[in-house]
């Protein structure tokens, strides 16, 4: 069958690892089936898999990709959550030590059929397209779970989305909007603070700027660049979710003294259950709320959307369709 896949590893050239060819069809096991995948969306752990992170070198090729929507063996359309956890964990699967993802132990999702655990998929609604679908498994679920479930934000709160611009930034501030938060946004780059006003941001700023209030929640996966001023826009008793430290996770200054005068709440969060996958599915359904999508391309074409995410020429999802 036809994929896209990674066949060796290099921090410096990641892209030099990247096959675009074919692979041997997916043999589902007991308890699974196989998924005709008509839509998977490319997220930065893709190429960090290319750089050899999360990914062993014993485990190559291996088929890139996290997030897919499709066809199940039943001919059901669903979504695929990417979380693969032990066969006997019950509970939050995030929690279960040995978890990993689709494109880490198991073949992803940038091929013609990808084979899940059962239990790993939920209908797509029919509001949803394959396309919108594809993006909510990972960036979209991420960003649900940092706002809702562990950031506990409710209608009328403030929230501060560090970094807009990348596909878990834009659905904090879409998803933030729909459910009446007041949402502030930072960005480096003027077109993508227009961009943020455009998808739901009350009020956007350079990055580093200081805001109009304090707010009850910072949103942050950026790490080191943004980790100081996250800690000081929030209001005492206020609480900073982090998922993601793509500018470095070493600070120069954690702000502890801060963190314990103020007491405030450092909370991280970690993708998603399939019960929040759910839950993000009917908010979307029910709200008319859509994924941001940056392009659309065949996954023949696969290589392009990974040079455009390298480069960071983004605002939104790079979903790719077969």
């Amino acid at each position: 069958m036809f994929a896209v896949y990674a066949d060796k590893f290099s921090t410096e050239d990641p892209l030099s690892g990247l096959v675009v060819g074919e692979r041997p069809d997916p043999v589902a096991p007991q308890g699974w089936t196989t998924v005709t995948v008509k839509a998977a969306s490319l997220n930065h752990h893709d190429l960090w898999s290319l750089r050899g992170v999360g990914l062993k070198q014993e485990s190559l090729p291996m088929i890139l990709g996290c997030d897919a929507a499709g066809i199940d063996a039943d001919g059901n359309e669903v979504i695929v959550h990417a979380v693969i956890s032990d066969p006997n964990w019950s509970g939050d699967e995030t929690l279960d030590p040995t978890r990993s993802l689709l494109s880490e132990r198991h073949q992803g999702t940038f091929a013609d059929q990808v084979t899940v655990p059962l239990r790993n998929v939920i209908a797509k609604p029919a509001s949803l397209s394959f396309e919108e679908a594809a993006c909510l498994p990972t960036a979209w679920l991420t960003a649900y779970r940092m706002l809702f479930t562990q950031g506990g934000l409710k209608a009328g709160d403030s929230v501060l989305v560090q970094g807009a611009g990348g596909g878990v930034a834009t659905a904090l501030i879409t998803l933030a909007r729909a459910a009446g938060l007041k949402v502030f946004a930072t960005s480096r780059d003027e077109a993508k603070r227009a961009r943020a006003l455009e998808i739901g941001a009350h009020e956007v700023f350079e990055s580093g700027a200081r805001l109009p209030i304090k707010v009850d929640a910072v949103m942050e996966t950026v790490g080191r660049a943004t980790w100081s001023h996250s800690i000081r826009s929030l209001r005492p008793g206020g609480a900073i979710v982090i998922s993601g430290t793509t500018s470095g996770p070493n600070l120069a200054d954690a702000e502890l003294t801060r963190i314990f005068f103020l007491q405030l709440r450092v909370i991280g969060s970690t993708m998603g259950t399939r019960a929040d996958l759910a839950a993000l599915t009917q908010m979307l359904d029910a709200t008319g709320t859509r994924p941001l999508i940056d392009r659309v391309l065949p996954m023949t074409e696969a290589r392009s959307g990974f040079e455009a995410m390298a480069h960071g020429d983004l605002f939104g999802k790079v979903v790719f369709t077969r």
